[in-house]
């Protein structure tokens, strides 16, 4: 039962070339740090990542991008990173757009194991591409598809031996639902409480999702953009 691991470099042997992989977080808010870091030292490439954005250059998942680790990217928001554009412009790298309430609950349809679903966002747009298009009552509707990841990497405000995990605020973000659709899912938490240390009645993931956990140190709390009076 306990799944406590001593930091990243315990959990490399788990990652190889061609990995689907989901990365919580909101913006620079709640992003898994040193899992980022590992992996973005590991060598490994051909990444198909499935996260809300993509960091900005050099922090975050732009260590990734900068090192040519990733292959495709799925994410509602790209506009903070430099690298990407030029990537994107230069045909170096796929990128499938996904509105941010439907990949939110196509990461959610994945882990509640529904494989598809219908929303009207994106009818009549480039998001619609080739999908499959239905009318209710009256209204037409995209199907979408429920996504999984081989490993979730998340990060958490605390959490428990047993892998019970507790966000905070924006920080929730997607790592909730990521955390339930990764085959394999590994939690950073920021404080590790003994077993019991957690009110049960606010565990937002329960430990029968998460493989394996670690406590991390000394993370900083970045600004995507700061904006100051002159």
């Amino acid at each position: 039962m306990n799944k406590v691991v001593k930091g990243p470099e315990d959990l490399m042997h788990l990652f190889r070339d061609g990995l689907t992989i989901m990365s919580g977080g909101f913006g620079l808010c709640g992003n898994p740090e040193k899992m980022i870091d590992a992996v973005a030292a590991s060598g490994h490439s051909g990444f198909t990542v499935i996260s809300n954005n993509i960091g900005i250059d050099d922090v975050g998942l732009g260590k990734w991008l900068a090192n040519g680790q990733i292959k495709k990217i799925l994410a509602s928001y790209v506009g903070e990173n430099k690298t990407f554009e030029r990537l994107l412009l230069e045909e170096k790298i796929d990128l499938e757009f996904v509105p941010q309430g439907t990949l939110a609950e196509r990461i959610r349809a994945g882990g509640a194991g529904i494989p598809a679903f219908f929303v009207p966002a994106g009818v009549g747009t480039e998001v619609q591409g080739d999908k499959e298009v239905r009318e209710f009552d009256g209204k037409m509707y995209l199907m979408e598809r429920g996504l999984r990841a081989d490993i979730a990497i998340v990060k958490a405000w605390k959490g428990d031996p047993y892998g019970n995990l507790v966000f905070r605020h924006t920080a929730n973000n997607f790592n909730q639902a990521m955390a339930m659709a990764g085959r394999i899912t590994i939690a950073e938490v920021e404080e590790l409480v003994p077993v019991g240390g957690l009110d049960p009645n606010f565990i937002h993931v329960p430990g029968i999702f998460v493989r394996y956990i670690f406590e991390g140190k000394n993370y900083e709390k970045r600004i995507e953009r700061l904006t100051v009076r002159e």
